[in-house]
C-alpha cells in the first residue's frame, strides 16, 4: 500500500470529545499501555465511520495491524452506542403540543441474494432497517435498533414501541404511507390523487411540506459513508447507527 496525505470533514473539537470519551474508558478499565494513544484512536474510529475505508487500509495508514484496528473501532463504536438516547429519554423533553416525524430507511450492506430477511421489496436491495424520530425542523432525536430490510416500516415502528409511546405522550406524528393504519396519533396522507376532494389534496400538500425536513435526519446520518454500503456485520449496523448519532450530538451541541 502507499501512504497519503488526506483531511477528515469533522471539527476537531468532535475527535477531543471521542477522544476524552476513550480515556475515561481507560481509566476505568486502567488499560494498560496501547499502540495509539486515546487521540489517535479516536481518529481512526471516525476515519472507519465517516470514509468507510476498509480495516485493512485504515490499519495501513496508522500503523497498526488490521485486527488491532478492528478492536479499537469495535470497542470505541460499542462505547458511543451506550451514550444515545433512548425513545424515552429523546421524547421527555418535547412539549406535548408540539409534533414529530417519523421515517424509516434502509441501511444498505452486501449481502447476499440467498439472505431473504434482508431483502427489502420496497427499495430492491439488501439491508437493514432503521426508524427515526425527528424534530419538526429534520434534527434526529432517536434512531432505532436495525431489523431485517424486509420488515415493514409500520410493523419496525410497532416493534421498538414508537407508536405507544408517542400515544402516552400524545404527541403528534407526521409519517408517510408506510404507517398507514398505525392509528394512535400517527398521521399520515390520505391515498389517491386527482380523484380526492380539493381539501384532501391541501391537507396532503401540507402533510408533505411540514414532513420533508425529516428527510434531512437520514441525509446527514448518511453522510458517515460507512451507512451508505455497510460491510460490517448486520448484529453492528444498529450500534454503528447508535454511535454516529452520538458524534452528530457532540456535533451539534459543539
Amino acid at each position: 500500500m502507499v501512504p497519503y496525505r488526506a483531511m477528515l470533514d469533522v471539527p476537531h473539537e468532535v475527535v477531543e470529545h471521542v477522544s476524552w470519551l476513550i480515556y475515561a474508558r481507560r481509566c476505568e478499565l486502567n488499560s494498560r499501555w496501547r499502540k495509539l494513544g486515546c487521540f489517535r484512536q479516536a481518529l481512526l474510529v471516525l476515519v472507519n465511520l465517516r470514509k468507510n475505508e476498509t480495516l485493512a487500509q485504515a490499519a495501513a495508514g496508522f500503523g497498526i495491524s488490521t485486527a488491532t484496528a478492528g478492536r479499537y473501532v469495535s470497542e470505541t463504536v460499542d462505547l458511543l452506542a451506550e451514550r444515545a438516547p433512548s425513545l424515552h429519554e429523546a421524547l421527555r423533553e418535547l412539549p406535548p403540543e408540539g409534533f414529530v416525524i417519523l421515517d424509516g430507511t434502509l441501511i444498505t450492506t452486501n449481502r447476499i441474494a440467498a439472505d431473504e430477511p434482508y431483502y427489502s421489496m420496497k427499495h430492491r436491495r439488501h439491508g437493514m432497517n432503521v426508524q427515526v424520530i425527528a424534530r419538526p425542523d429534520g434534527t434526529p432525536l432517536w434512531f432505532s435498533r436495525a431489523t431485517p430490510g424486509r420488515t415493514h416500516d409500520l410493523t419496525a415502528a410497532r416493534a421498538h414501541g414508537v407508536i405507544q409511546a408517542c400515544l402516552s405522550r400524545q404527541l403528534l406524528v407526521l409519517a408517510d404511507r408506510a404507517y398507514q393504519g398505525a392509528g394512535a396519533t400517527v398521521r399520515t396522507p390520505y391515498y389517491g390523487h386527482r380523484d380526492l376532494p380539493e381539501h384532501y389534496q391541501q391537507y396532503n400538500r401540507d402533510h408533505a411540506r411540514l414532513r420533508a425536513p425529516g428527510e434531512r435526519a437520514f441525509a446527514r446520518l448518511k453522510q458517515w459513508r460507512i451507512l451508505r454500503k455497510a460491510r460490517c456485520s448486520t448484529n453492528r449496523i444498529g450500534r454503528t447507527v447508535a454511535a454516529v448519532h452520538t458524534i452528530e450530538i457532540a456535533w451539534r451541541s459543539g
